[in-house]
This record gives C-alpha cells, structure tokens and sequence, in this order.
C-alpha cells in the first residue's frame, strides 16, 4: 500500500531523492556483502588450514611430554617454575566496517625458565613444542574469531539490504506511483475543466 502522502510535486520529489538514496544504500550494502563473503571464504580456509596443522602440533607436543615424563619422571615440579604468559596483545583492523582481531605473541627466542640440572632433552624438546602450540593457538583464536564476526557482520548487512529491496524501496516506488498517477489526474481534470470553460466562454459569446 502506498505512503499516504498529499500528491504535490514537491512531494514527489522527495520521495524520488529517498527512493534514489535507498537504491544507492543498497548497492553499497550488497558490495560491502559481497566484500565481506570473499573474506570470509578465505578465512575459513585459513582456519581449516590451522586446525589441520594444530593438530599435527599438539600430538608432537604431547609426545615430547611423554618421552620426558619416562626419562625425568613427573615433571609437575619443573611446570611449576614456568612463567606465565604475559605478552599476548590483541589489535583490530576494519573490513568495511567489521572490526577483526590480530592476536600476537613475543616472536623472541624463547627463555628457559628452569636449570638444566635434572632435566634431559627431552623435556627442552616437550618445551619447544608447546611453544609453538602456544603461537598456533593464538592464531587459531584470531582466525576463529574473526570467522564469528565476519558471519555475523554479514548477516547483519543480509538483513538491512533486504529490508531495502524488500520493503523500502518497493514502499517507495508505490507511493512515487501513487503521487504521479494523482497528479496526472488532476491535470487531466484541470484539462477538462479548462475546455469546459472554453466553451461556455464562447457560447457566451455568440449569444451577445
């Protein structure tokens, strides 16, 4: 049903300018959509990539843990002495407006936390892994993260851009419709009007 409006030209052409700011918010939401699904088509084979290569990782790990628990014995006493980390930072870069995370850890060579007397290589071994499972794992929850957002952000734009092809944009061509139409009545009633008015004038004239 069209917006009642009064039909006047003035009018019309406010709702020509709101119905040409619709179209164009339109087009910009469907290339922001279609920007956002290209990035997260590639993030989500990012992720699938990591979680692949996670794996691999922590079995490596888990293992070196094993070997070192057999040659050491228990090596709840070492664990102990090892340092929390305290170098993860979080930043943000925006993709047409969607705000995705970089998480970062201290690349540095890594510090051994605990004497060498006592221990073997294999526990350095076990060290070392779990180190680079640390770096992959916080890849993972940026890559994971980012994954959600993007999803959402998209569904997000899916909603408004049918809210405007599906309900704005027709709304206002209706009433653009609607408004045309009535003027273009009015003028052919003014048309009649005026003949009418013609022909009295001239009938009037003859009978002088």
């Amino acid at each position: 049903m069209a917006e009642q409006v009064f039909p006047t030209k003035g009018n019309l052409l406010n709702v020509k300018r709101s119905l040409a700011l619709a179209r164009t918010g339109y087009e910009l939401l469907d290339r922001k959509r279609n920007v956002l699904i290209r990035e997260l088509m590639t993030t989500v084979d990012v992720a699938k990539e990591l979680r692949g290569s996670i794996t691999a990782l922590y079995k490596e790990a888990y293992a070196a843990l094993q070997r070192a628990n057999i040659t050491m014995g228990m090596i709840t006493p070492v664990a102990e002495f090892m340092p929390t980390e305290q170098s993860l930072q979080v930043t943000y870069r925006s993709v047409m407006g969607c705000e995705l995370p970089t998480v970062t850890l201290d690349p540095a060579a890594p510090h051994i936390p605990y004497g060498f007397a006592g221990t073997n290589e294999n526990l350095d071994i076990a060290y070392l892994a779990f180190i680079k499972v640390k770096q992959q794992t916080a890849r993972l929850a940026e890559v994971d993260n980012s994954v959600f957002r993007l999803a959402n952000a998209i569904k997000k734009t899916q909603t408004r851009a049918n809210a405007l092809k599906n309900i704005v944009i027709p709304r206002y061509e209706e009433t653009m419709r609607f408004i045309t139409n009535s003027l273009e009545e009015k003028e052919r009633e003014e048309f009649s009007r005026q003949k009418v008015i013609k022909r009295q004038k001239e009938k009037y004239r003859r009978a002088k």
